[in-house]
């Protein structure tokens, strides 16, 4: 029986562990890796290899998730391989590639530099995306409006012209207020509509039911406020907009993704210096892991894995063929758990036990399968469950190679630090089961996988090493290097020349679908989730450090709501859902809106937020609700000094 966590902090791993006896036990790396291999090749063996999936990491560079979506496809010959894109983003680029053809956002930090207003819907960014929220800073020094658009009063709102508070998941009814009063007011952009888009008469159709007065009912947030914002947005010359996890991290995802779109299209704020979409990666490098490749659907360079011409391009350059189907999300390897299809899961970086939805149900899902290797430099609690952990050097500061941030921007680092003694790199530790399973890989340089992947992906190909480290990083798209494109995307749409524009880009007729987990008498209170700013998700890098900052886990509950249930600032209290429950010390704070409470799952050790999420995912993109829990909160008769609460399921 694989067990529990029972310690932190987070310790440097150094040496492979084997499972003997229900144990995790020091190994040689011989004795793991033959172990790792042997594992996979008996899964392959025995069920296909349909039965394996490759969950690889957002926080290593392009090139270690380039062989680990190579490794997937070419050694095991799967398309199940996924990262925690589908946990954060998957949403965005799915409804950025409905609309446009690429999942990329559309414009530059320096667009927010120098553009007339800003929105920034569904979060936070000076606490979750601080290098980002110093662009927007500078573009509201030099004149920019900004709005936030977010449940809560966030650190972020406080720097806004105006704040719209709306209830968790009425986004799209909000979005369609906003584009119903721009059309009604005669601000649509015609010229736009016309040269660059599809299906605006049925958009209109489908906005009308949404008056300001309908939304105001429906979304908390007042008509006037809709109406400033509807006319502000259509006004501005140059407008850009942004959009974080309170968008895509709901069951209808990506339908809140295309209603934000909708808006842009209908006024002309995309294809233009100034104007455009962002969606704010959550981690360094999740817009390079789908452009590697390392999703179900797309292989390197966002190319469908459906079209017979691209696989044969990689085919080519691979030696193998490649399964002309789409391949398993994260979301729905977990559930081919359940069925017993899937039996053998490789997990590089990742730590899906402290980041997916309804912790026990990951943990039951995990222990059903035949062996499980994890990957990482930390044992995190994924990793107290595998068969096999294997010590890397994933460190940012440990690897050659590139990132890819949120606008698409390309960057080279180089090693700047060994890896501590028994740590291996990633390539070469996946190179090593390759060859054990009867793929004789080299121990390639990060720059040869590199020039592999431009070789094969047309959008990277002008990126050289020599030159990313000469112009310090490169935005892609980027198809020859004697050239660079304009910072911004889509300009294309507003060609008068009807073949240069290419395919216009739809309206996207999405409706409203409230949230799954419906409020009532026992579950009045609605839980949302997300960051802080002095912890860095599920806490496993960040937990063995001290600071004035952090304060453990909190409860966010508005002054009204606390004095109603009698809770004194920093008293303990009970938080339980229809899955689980936690005990948490509670924060009054003007920040949140009455019914409305906060945590993040930053410390899961102390409380495993995640026992109170829901599993309801998108059916487009897989990406979990975990923005709209219904729970009830109880005071506990316990002391505030006592020791930090631990989770316990109800």
């Amino acid at each position: 029986m694989r067990s529990d966590r029972t310690s932190t902090p987070y310790e440097r791993l150094t040496r492979p562990l084997v499972r003997e006896g229900g144990e995790l036990r020091p190994a040689s790396w011989e004795e793991a890796l033959d172990r790792a291999a042997a594992g996979f090749t008996a899964a392959v063996r025995d069920h296909g290899p349909n039965a394996f999936g490759m969950l690889s990491c957002a926080r290593a560079t392009n090139e270690m998730n380039f062989v680990a979506q190579k490794f997937t496809r070419v050694v095991i010959g799967t398309n199940n391989v996924d990262s925690c894109n589908r946990t954060c983003h998957a949403p965005s680029v799915a409804g950025l590639s409905a609309a446009f053809g690429s999942g990329g956002g559309t414009s530059s930090y320096s667009d927010v530099e120098d553009t007339d207003l800003i929105i920034v819907w569904g979060g936070n960014p000076r606490f979750a995306h601080p290098i980002f929220f110093q662009h927007v800073l500078k573009g509201v020094h030099r004149g920019a409006r900004l709005y936030v658009v977010d449940p809560r009063r966030t650190s972020s709102a406080q720097w806004a012209d105006r704040w719209l508070g709306l209830n968790v998941g009425t986004d799209i009814p909000l979005a369609h207020a906003i584009g119903r009063e721009i059309i009604h007011a005669g601000l649509a952009n015609e010229t736009f509509i016309r040269r660059g888009t599809t299906g605006f008469e049925e958009y209109r159709e489908l906005v009308e039911p949404w008056t300001l007065a309908a939304a105001e009912a429906e979304t908390g947030v007042p008509a006037e406020a809709i109406r400033e914002l509807a006319h502000a947005y259509a006004q501005a010359e140059r407008a850009q907009l942004s959009w974080t996890l309170g968008i895509t991290e709901h069951h209808n995802a990506t339908d809140n993704v295309r209603a934000l779109i909708n808006l842009a299209l209908l006024t002309g704020h995309v294809g233009r210096h100034g104007s455009g979409l962002q969606p704010l990666r959550g981690q360094n490098n999740v817009q390079g892991g789908g452009d590697m490749g390392a999703i179900p659907d797309r292989l390197a360079g966002f190319q469908d894995i459906l079209d017979p011409q691209v696989r044969a391009r990689f085919e080519g350059v691979w030696d193998t063929s490649i399964q002309p189907r789409r391949g398993k999300t994260l979301t729905q390897m977990f559930e081919a758990m359940d069925e017993g299809e899937l039996k053998a899961l490789y997990v590089i970086g990742e730590n899906p036990v402290q980041s997916e939805p309804e912790t026990n149900k990951t943990v039951r899902r995990l222990r059903s399968l035949d062996h499980l290797v994890v990957q990482d430099i930390f044992l995190t609690r994924t990793a107290e469950y595998a068969d096999v952990v294997l010590p890397a050097s994933a460190s940012w500061c440990e690897s050659d190679g590139t990132f890819t941030n949120s606008e698409r921007r390309v960057q080279l680092v180089r090693k700047a630090l060994d890896p501590p003694p028994g740590a291996r790199d990633d390539i070469h530790i996946l190179c090593d089961i390759a060859e054990r399973m009867g793929h004789p890989w080299s121990y390639p340089t990060a720059e040869e996988v590199w020039d592999e992947l431009r070789s094969l992906s047309p959008i990277h190909r002008g990126m050289s090493y020599r030159r990313l480290e000469e112009l310090h990083g490169i935005q892609w798209p980027c198809y020859s290097e004697d050239t660079l494109e304009p910072g911004y995307l889509h300009a294309r749409l507003w060609s008068e020349d009807p073949a240069e524009r290419g395919e216009p880009a739809p309206f996207g007729l999405v409706g409203h679908s409230p949230p799954v987990d419906l409020l009532d008498d026992d579950y009045p209170f609605r839980l949302t989730t997300g960051r802080r700013l002095d912890d860095y998700n599920t806490g496993v890098q960040t937990s063995g450090f001290s600071s004035p900052l952090r304060r453990g886990e909190l409860l966010d509950i508005s002054p009204e709501d606390a004095r109603r249930l009698g809770i004194a600032d920093g008293e303990v209290v009970r938080v339980a859902s229809r899955r689980g429950s936690v005990l948490v010390p509670a924060s009054i704070t003007p920040s949140m809106r009455e019914g409305l409470v906060f945590m993040t799952f930053h410390f899961p050790d102390q409380v495993d937020t995640q026992l109170l999420t829901i599993d309801a995912t998108d059916p487009i993109a897989g990406t979990a609700e975990y923005k709209a829990a219904a729970v009830s909160i109880t005071k506990v008769a316990r002391p505030a000094d006592a020791d930090d609460p631990v989770p316990a399921a109800s």
